[in-house]
């Protein structure tokens, strides 16, 4: 029997990823009810200044009557948050020193990474830019900041990131990225995103036919952090990109009773790679302010990545690293 050619279309129409979008869940105590959980047994913060955000469809890969469900303790906004812990600050990063113009990060050589859009589907407790100044860094239609790369033929290539860049309505995205291919010294476009990842329906139609159009060879680093969040509708979404010649990667977070343990790394890497998707880093948390009960030892996070290895091709190894301010790219932590 000849094998199936996957589909570089989607069941589902464009219409779909706005409406999961707007019925997001914000209310903490509604999301505890919804998964058959007891709010008054559960120490959540209903005024969380980094506010609950989470889409249905991410919620129904959730594990009912489960206060320590992985997924649920990515998401739950909870009281510790507003404990002060030392050494972990509101710009771990220090990107506020690396943006060459506004919503313009240049870390490493090479390449700039651009905030398109600066909101995202689902609000990750552990994110790294909870406390970025979003306002201060807004892009116009116009993509004002691009001048910069312009400018500079040593960027080859673009990091779209943000917020996340997928939150982008697909008319806007292609303004964008024929903007970005207008440039002639750029050959790379790599997306940042964790929205298919929450909401699967925005790889949409239009979206695909935008990235196999493009003269730019593209990647798309995905988020993803425990195997439950991998189902068939991201499997649907998954394997259009991939047939669509997307180079697909993955970044987890190591985070504290969510993935540090092996069986659930283990996992991550074989369901990924199953779905077209190649684990590229292991990241140890930064120390951003309200996300220090996330915190993993190194040493624990060395142990890990070295159980892993012995239980996988090196290929599904991810690389374990850190993210060091002012250096000139990711320090990899060596587990052996």
């Amino acid at each position: 029997m000849p094998a199936m050619i996957p589909s570089k279309s989607v069941p589902w129409q464009s219409s779909e990823w706005p409406r999961h979008l707007s019925e997001a869940l914000r209310d903490p105590r509604e999301l505890l009810t919804r998964l058959d959980l007891d709010p008054e047994s559960v120490p959540y913060e209903r005024d969380a200044a980094f506010e609950m955000r989470v889409p249905m469809p991410f919620l129904a890969r959730m594990r009912p009557g489960d206060p320590n469900d992985p997924l649920l303790r990515q998401v739950l906004p909870l009281r510790v948050e507003r404990e002060h812990f030392p050494g972990f600050v509101a710009d771990p990063l220090e990107e506020a020193a690396v943006t060459v113009a506004p919503g313009l990060i240049q870390k490493y050589a090479g390449r700039a990474l651009l905030i398109a859009s600066p909101v995202c589907a689902v609000h990750c407790r552990y994110c790294f830019r909870r406390h970025f100044p979003y306002a201060e860094h807004r892009q116009d239609l116009s993509f004002p900041s691009l001048r910069h790369i312009e400018t500079n033929p040593t960027i080859r290539e673009v990091i779209l990131s943000g917020g996340d860049p997928l939150m982008l309505k697909d008319s806007v995205l292609a303004r964008l990225v024929g903007a970005i291919e207008a440039i002639p010294h750029v050959r790379w476009l790599r997306f940042h995103t964790r929205v298919p990842v929450v909401i699967p329906q925005r790889v949409t139609t239009e979206l695909l036919d935008l990235l196999t159009q493009t003269r730019l060879t593209t990647s798309m680093v995905l988020h993803l952090n425990h195997p439950n969040e991998l189902d068939d509708l991201l499997g649907t979404a998954l394997t259009a990109l991939h047939a669509s010649g997307i180079t697909l990667l993955n970044q987890s977070v190591l985070l504290r009773g969510v993935n540090d343990n092996c069986q659930a790394l283990i996992q991550l890497s074989e369901a990924l790679y199953q779905q077209h998707v190649l684990p590229y880093y292991l990241h140890m948390p930064d120390k951003v302010a309200g996300t220090h009960h996330f915190d993993v030892p190194e040493e624990r996070a060395r142990q890990l990545v070295r159980q892993m290895s012995d239980a996988l091709p090196g290929y599904l190894v991810p690389r374990l690293a850190r993210e060091v301010p002012g250096a000139t790219a990711k320090e990899i932590l060596n587990f052996l």
